[in-house]
């Protein structure tokens, strides 16, 4: 895929056509080869996203080389994805006495590989599967320590449930190729394991404010059809700023990193569907993702499409899919359980978070918060405070070595399905009594603005 993104680089798009370094918008005369050729590049990105769950016998190897350098258990059954199958899995292949599990994304771009492998092991635990990208922004020595970093930690190499993407996308946060690295993680984590029930972005600047023991003993009494996925109507300015400019991402095809591109032309609203929005981060089901891959009635891969060429589709995509959805819209709960402080005016921009704001993220029982920056003291206080971190990972139940002597009581893993709550698990289970009380439910997903 890397060569991939290399080949339209001065293919597709000459100097005359198109500059997207220097922001020059587009003529009227040349709007339209490159919205069709993005357009063209999507449906390409998403047909690989959706073949790489389908590698052939005779291309199985080389493709899983390609996709991730894999640190993890082998898919337990080969013929899990099998559309006969599907129904079947709609309840997460597993009774549902089990204790749930989280399949993570944690992305960065460069410089942050040491707040990504932070963010890891505060959220780490046996029980759960993670995925670690780098985009291409980072060097190359970046996106390889981070591997190995990986690699030769002994619980990961032993529990085999973290992997590094090899294949670095170029991400743009305004683009379409979010979406993109996104879908492709979910992929990896559907191919590679048949046991978790609930998928969580988090990128470098992102933190947790519970255990992973707390996050795990709170989702044991939910229902695993719930949906976190702030959800709203898109109206106002941001319908007119967001829906009707056309957009060319450059990541798509480009190898270094720069805005999107705004063509002078604009669109119509669409009439098939209803628009909304709502925060890029998401706790969402394994059979809500699998339909966001699959598409079997496909509306998914229509709204791939057009959000190609979206303004912030990040934060429009998995929103509009699960509120047009007839079988998830009753799903959806309007919150990204996460705590995030906005700038004012406009609330455009998150703000970055400190020590003066420790008593506010934990009063909003916000199970993650963002952004932070590196290595910020507030993070130090969370792990003390909050996590009760000493050592590389939070600790849990499922830490069965000796703390004698500043030992580090996770070096050996025990029993995973056996949690230790704290303060942290009683502050989220308040909250989920607030998003899961009818009042709150019944304004999911409102056409009303």
């Amino acid at each position: 895929m890397r060569k991939y993104a290399n080949s339209y680089s001065g293919r597709v798009f000459n100097d005359k056509n198109l500059n997207s370094h220097s922001g020059r918008v587009f003529g009227d005369r040349h709007w339209k080869i490159p919205f069709f050729v993005s357009l063209f590049v999507s449906i390409t990105l998403f047909t690989t996203t959706i073949f790489g769950l389908y590698p052939s016998s005779y291309g199985r190897d080389q493709m899983q080389l390609d996709m991730v350098s894999s640190f993890a258990r082998p898919a337990e059954s080969d013929g899990y994805f099998v559309e006969s199958d599907f129904q079947s899995f709609q309840s997460n292949g597993f009774a549902k006495s089990e204790p749930p599990r989280f399949a993570y994304l944690i992305s960065g771009t460069k410089g942050d590989s040491h707040r990504m492998m932070r963010t890891l092991q505060a959220v780490y635990h046996p029980r759960n599967q993670y995925v670690l990208h780098m985009d291409l922004e980072a060097p190359p020595r970046e996106r390889l320590n981070l591997t190995m970093s990986v690699k030769n930690d002994p619980i990961f190499r032993k529990v085999e449930n973290v992997r590094v993407m090899a294949q670095s996308n170029l991400v743009t946060y305004k683009g379409p190729t979010m979406i993109a690295c996104t879908l492709q993680a979910i992929s990896i984590l559907l191919k590679e394991s048949s046991k978790w029930d609930w998928f969580i972005n988090l990128s470098a600047s992102d933190y947790p404010l519970v255990t992973q023991d707390d996050l795990l003993h709170v989702f044991s009494n939910l229902s695993r059809n719930l949906n976190f996925i702030e959800n709203m109507l898109l109206h106002g300015w941001k319908l007119n700023q967001r829906a009707k400019p056309i957009i060319i991402d450059p990541g798509l095809y480009l190898s270094k990193k720069s805005d999107i591109a705004t063509t002078s032309q604009r669109r119509s609203l669409p009439t098939a569907f209803t628009l909304f929005t709502g925060s890029a981060w998401v706790i969402l089901t394994r059979s809500f993702v699998e339909y966001c891959i699959w598409g079997w009635d496909n509306f998914p891969r229509t709204l791939l499409m057009y959000y190609t060429n979206f303004v912030s589709s990040p934060e429009g995509y998995f929103h509009t899919v699960i509120c047009n959805s007839e079988e998830f819209r009753s799903t959806a709960i309007g919150h990204d359980l996460h705590y995030i402080a906005w700038d004012t005016p406009p609330k455009q921009h998150p703000i970055s978070l400190a020590v003066k704001d420790f008593n506010k993220m934990v009063n909003s029982s916000a199970p993650f918060a963002r952004k932070f920056r590196k290595d910020d003291a507030v993070l130090d206080k969370i792990d003390k405070e909050l996590l009760g971190r000493t050592n590389r990972f939070a600790p849990g139940a499922w830490c069965n070595g000796s703390s004698g002597d500043g030992a580090d009581p996770c070096s050996m893993v025990g029993d995973d399905s056996v949690f230790r709550p704290g303060p942290g698990a009683n502050r989220l289970n308040e909250l989920m009594n607030k998003l899961l009380s009818e009042e709150f439910r019944s304004k999911q997903c409102s056409t009303k603005s």
